[in-house]
Parts: structure tokens; sequence; C-alpha cells
């Protein structure tokens, strides 16, 4: 087939590409509600997030992108991603954490006011996935830091990374 005739024939047909997920309004809007709430009762203000990508394949950050964007819009909800450790709630880890960032990962750390928690997102955060074993990989985020939670998938969704949020909330607000 010529080249000519194969972008006549893509032309044509229009793009190659699936619609994207349709949130549920209901558990969506009842899900960010309860984070706001559990938020404002143990924090006093809205949560804030810095996300680090340890080593990460970037799967779980197109989530988080997803999480951000219009069909999820989790800052109307008053969760916030933060630049600065300085200004974080919650550091959020994707990937596996390699050598070239155990220290990097260890200041974000440092760097964090208390009260302060560590969420490892995706398999690879946990225990370092389908990187676990090479030679630049020390593993999960439990190597370097002390984890509260972990969001297994490959990549979790949006919705899994709202209930993880909820659940360490609900969990920090018991003491437990």
């Amino acid at each position: 087939m010529s080249l000519l005739r194969r972008l006549a024939q893509e032309l044509l047909h229009g793009p190659r590409t699936i619609d994207g997920p349709v949130a549920d309004p209901a558990g969506l809007e009842e899900l960010a509600r309860r984070i706001g709430e559990r938020a404002q009762a143990r924090l006093g203000r809205s949560l804030s997030i810095r996300e680090v990508d340890a080593g990460s394949c970037n799967g779980c950050e197109l989530e988080i992108n997803a999480a951000n964007g219009p069909v999820y819009d989790l800052e109307r909800f008053g969760i916030r991603f933060v630049a600065s450790p300085r200004h974080a709630d919650v550091i959020l880890v994707t990937g596996p954490v390699t050598t070239n960032m155990a220290v990097a990962l260890q200041r974000t750390y440092d760097a964090a006011p208390h009260p302060k928690w560590v969420v490892a997102m995706g398999d690879c955060a946990i225990d370092g996935g389908c990187f676990a074993g090479g030679y630049a990989v020390l593993g999960g985020v439990h190597h370097v830091l002390p984890v509260d939670l972990s969001i297994p998938g490959c990549p979790p969704t949006p919705l899994k990374l709202l209930a993880g949020l909820l659940a360490l909330l609900e969990t920090v607000a018991t003491g437990s």
C-alpha cells in the first residue's frame, strides 16, 4: 500500500482511540467529600501532596495526571499537589527506589513538616514490581522510608488513589 493511500485511509477513518473512563459522579463526590472532611478534622485544612517519582515507568504519573484532570478534578475537593515538600502532608512515591533517587527521597521526607505520611503508590513502589532485582534498584519505598499506606495496582486508578487517601486519613484520625 502506498504511503498516500495509507494516509488517506487513516484520515478518512478518524482517530483510533477509545473513550476515556466515565467517573461515577455519586461515588466520586462522596469519596472526595469524605477526604475533605477527614483532612479538615485531622489537619484543619486541605490535604497537600508532594509526589516523588523514584524511578517509575510513568504509568502511575499518568493516573495522577488523570486525577488532576477534568474528570476527577481533585483540586475542587481541596486535595492539591504541591511543588515543595515543605508544604506537604503526604509524600506520594511512585516507582521502585533507584540508587540514584534514594538520597533525594530521604531529603524530601526530612524536609516535610510533621505530621507527614508516606504513601507507596503502585506495585513498583510497594516491592519493586517488575524492576525488582535490577542492579540499580533498591526495591520498594519501605527500604528507604517508613510507609504508612500502600496502594497496589499497575497502575492504580484515580479512584483507588482517592480511596487510599481516605483510608490513610481515617486511620490517622482514629490513631490506629
